[in-house]
């Protein structure tokens, strides 16, 4: 940790923060250092899921865990110009090709090889759509075909330099981008997905340690390569390790993770929540 470092903690409004967020966002603002910067940031791109209401909840919960941060905070709906950007500037070095391929279509694909290399999603998508004739891609989508946009990670490593990035605790680490195939990038009801938009907007907001949890180191492999190809800055990075309920299952707002709003109304106080993450204040 250094001095002066900018950090941020980027929910997602779906639901309410739970003890896993606040373990998060806790830590983000402490590897700002004393007399760094602790952004907040709303990943609110998905409008299908996405609800104003939970952005005033995230307000109001870290402000009870004792968390401030300079305004404005920064929205991800409306930033999708700078999103668009970068993928022109992916499509004009000719490394974005459009998949039209349903989920269904890969998974069959997926099932009927005979052996499917394996990412940190799951199965690694099998090139279906990369060899597609432009034109054919160009009259597809001309007659609006829904689509999704990939990166051709092989093509995109070609020119590239051996990569690597620093982890805090561990060292210097090479990346390895391929361990996600042929990432979607965008697709129609997602302007950009998570990996391009936290990457064009950590270095839009100048952060210099990205923290994360221990399940996404993971996507700082393919989060390196996408600076690479668009000239941003890399970070340092952090993990923290995953909180687990009594069963040792990962915290998850799917899973139906206790919120800090259900645990503040039931009387329980900011330095018990403190306690059950393991934090010390």
């Amino acid at each position: 940790m250094s001095a002066a470092d900018v950090t941020r903690f980027a929910p997602s409004p779906t639901g309410r923060l739970h003890l896993g967020h606040a373990l998060a966002a806790l830590f983000a603002a402490r590897e700002a250092g004393p007399r760094g910067s602790f952004l907040l940031r709303i990943e609110d791109i998905d409008p299908g899921r996405c609800r104003e209401a939970f952005v005033e909840g995230i307000f109001a919960d870290l402000r009870w865990l004792g968390l401030d941060w300079p305004e404005p905070v920064w929205r991800q709906s409306r930033r999708l110009s700078a999103y668009a950007e970068a993928l022109d500037a992916l499509r004009a070095q000719g490394l974005l090709y459009p998949c039209f391929c349903s989920r269904a279509e890969i998974a069959r694909e997926i099932a009927a090889s005979a052996s499917a290399p394996q990412g940190p999603d799951g199965p690694l998508y099998p090139g279906t759509c990369r060899a597609l004739p432009r034109d054919e891609a160009r009259r597809r989508i001309a007659a609006g075909q829904p689509h999704a946009w990939r990166l051709d990670v092989a093509k995109a490593l070609a020119g590239a330099p051996p990569l690597a990035w620093r982890d805090r605790d561990a060292g210097i680490r090479a990346a390895a981008p391929e361990i996600f195939g042929d990432a979607v990038l965008a697709r129609r009801d997602a302007p950009a997905s998570y990996h391009l938009a936290v990457t064009v907007d950590d270095a839009a907001q100048g952060i210099t340690c990205v923290t994360r949890g221990a399940d996404l180191a993971d996507a700082t492999h393919l989060h390196r390569l996408l600076q690479h190809l668009l000239g941003l800055p890399t970070p340092e990075y952090r993990f923290h390790p995953l909180l687990a309920d009594a069963e040792g299952r990962r915290l998850a707002k799917r899973d139906g993770a206790p919120a800090l709003a259900d645990l503040r109304a039931a009387g329980v106080s900011r330095a018990e929540v403190l306690a059950r993450i393991g934090w010390a204040a």
